[in-house]
């Protein structure tokens, strides 16, 4: 992949529903919080998973996921804080670009 292909140039993010990301080649992705909830990079989560246990939804925890928060980390990619309270995952540009999510964000 080109660096283009892996560099965020617009990012919208959609609190209740997930974020958008279109990229220095053109192309737009779409990632469901719900899906990026269950996919966060972090150590816990990847533990957690490496044991077989859902990330997301957990047991006790709210029904749907909500970004409380999203910022940019260097270059690179994106931290998001949840509404479980859970805000350590930061998701690189590089591994939702392979991700891929959806060509096109859903219409409300």
């Amino acid at each position: 992949m080109t660096d283009d292909a892996t560099r965020a140039d617009k990012i919208d993010v959609d609190r209740e529903r997930g974020v958008t990301i279109v990229f220095g080649d053109g192309r737009s992705c779409y990632f469901p919080n719900d899906e990026l909830r269950a996919a966060c990079p972090c150590a816990e989560c990847r533990g957690l998973r490496d044991q077989g246990i859902d990330v997301w939804p957990r047991p006790g925890g709210p029904a749907s996921a909500r970004i409380e928060g999203a910022e940019l980390v260097g270059l690179w990619g994106i931290g998001i804080a949840w509404n479980d309270g859970h805000a350590t995952g930061i998701y690189p540009w590089s591994s939702l670009r392979e991700w891929g999510g959806t060509e096109a964000a859903p219409t409300p």
